[in-house]
């Protein structure tokens, strides 16, 4: 089944219940899914490598995008 279709169907099943305990486990559902801070997502190794971006920023130990290229082109 399709996104889509997967999608109308759960809008079906959501207009035809009366459960409020139903209604309030898909609200509580949603408001998770907002709060969920991606860096948690993230793998150790992810977050090793963009603390150490930017702590090469901090200390300015980065190179413009011209000076990068220029050393790598023949």
């Amino acid at each position: 089944m399709n996104i889509q279709a997967e999608k109308i169907e759960l809008i079906k099943l959501l207009l035809n219940t009366d459960n409020p305990k139903i209604l309030k486990s898909i609200k509580q559902i949603f408001k998770k899914e907002k709060n969920i801070d991606f860096w948690e997502e993230l793998s150790p190794e992810q977050q090793y490598e963009i603390e150490a971006a930017d702590l090469e920023l901090m200390e300015d130990k980065t190179i413009d995008y011209e000076s990068f290229i220029a050393k790598h082109k023949k």
